[in-house]
């Protein structure tokens, strides 16, 4: 199992696909881990380099103390990418992994080939709301906010048609790090990047899905501000269409290679 210590973190890192295939980066949301991009990445890992990793405070890799800044974040998928030896990409952020996403084409946009944002905005929320869901993680735990996660993530068909496999990802969520989660809460209380996002110049796929609590449509859209942007919107889709229908967003961000000439 591949690990790798950036800076003195431990990241848990997947990597598949042929070696010189253009690559593709894949960048998980708050309390979940590399693993919710499976079924996407088995529809694209014969053709392309495919690297997940469980973002600091997740899965297998380390929960430094302390909140975390944006920074921090691309700080460790930098130096992910320097150890891997991996040069420019496509990177796919849903959520936070979005914002990570829009971060490293800002900062780094050498390394940025195209993005495909999921479910994600420059701002998610506001400071109150992070604040408190800070102070239930650290003080109560996951447990407590378990089942409102899982309305937010999920549309009402997935949770009323799929009952195993939304078990199953609430077991996920229960099994991250409490303080990792609430450290990484910080990342979304301070970082707003609503001002700068007209600079990313790389091909850009938008998705939302109609019915995600947690990143509605309309917050998703303001991702539009970044310059020839696609806007896609998937039906009875909630937070992370990566599990609930990966077939059809496998066919959007295909479809988005080829017209940005990167498939």
């Amino acid at each position: 199992m591949p690990f790798v210590r950036i800076s003195g973190t431990l990241l848990h890192y997947r990597l598949t696909g042929p070696e010189g295939a253009p690559p593709l980066v894949f960048v998980n949301s708050l309390g979940t881990d590399a693993r919710i991009w499976d079924a996407l990445i088995a529809a694209f890992s014969d053709r392309f380099r495919c690297l997940s990793y469980d973002k600091r405070g997740h899965g297998l890799s380390d929960a430094p103390e302390g909140d975390y800044t944006l920074d921090d974040h691309l700080n460790d998928l930098e130096g992910l990418l320097d150890e891997l030896r991996l040069d420019e990409g496509t990177v796919i952020g849903v959520s936070i992994g979005g914002l990570i996403a829009q971060g490293l084409a800002l900062r780094a946009p050498h390394r940025v080939a195209a993005l495909v944002l999921c479910c994600t905005a420059p701002r998610m929320g506001d400071a109150a709301m992070w604040a408190a869901r800070i102070e239930t993680a650290r003080s109560k735990g996951l447990e407590s906010m378990a089942d409102p996660v899982m309305e937010r993530w999920f549309s009402p068909d997935f949770r009323r048609h799929r009952p195993d496999e939304l078990a199953g990802w609430r077991n996920l969520f229960l099994h991250t790090n409490p303080l990792g989660y609430a450290n990484t809460c910080a990342t979304l209380r301070d970082t707003d990047l609503g001002a700068d996002i007209a600079q990313i110049r790389a091909p850009t796929l938008i998705v939302a899905g109609d019915a995600d609590l947690a990143a509605p449509v309309e917050l998703v859209r303001n991702c539009t501000a970044i310059p020839g942007s696609r806007f896609e919107v998937l039906d009875g889709v909630g937070h992370i269409p990566s599990i609930e229908q990966p077939a059809r967003l496998a066919d959007l961000i295909q479809d988005f290679l080829k017209e940005a000439d990167h498939g």
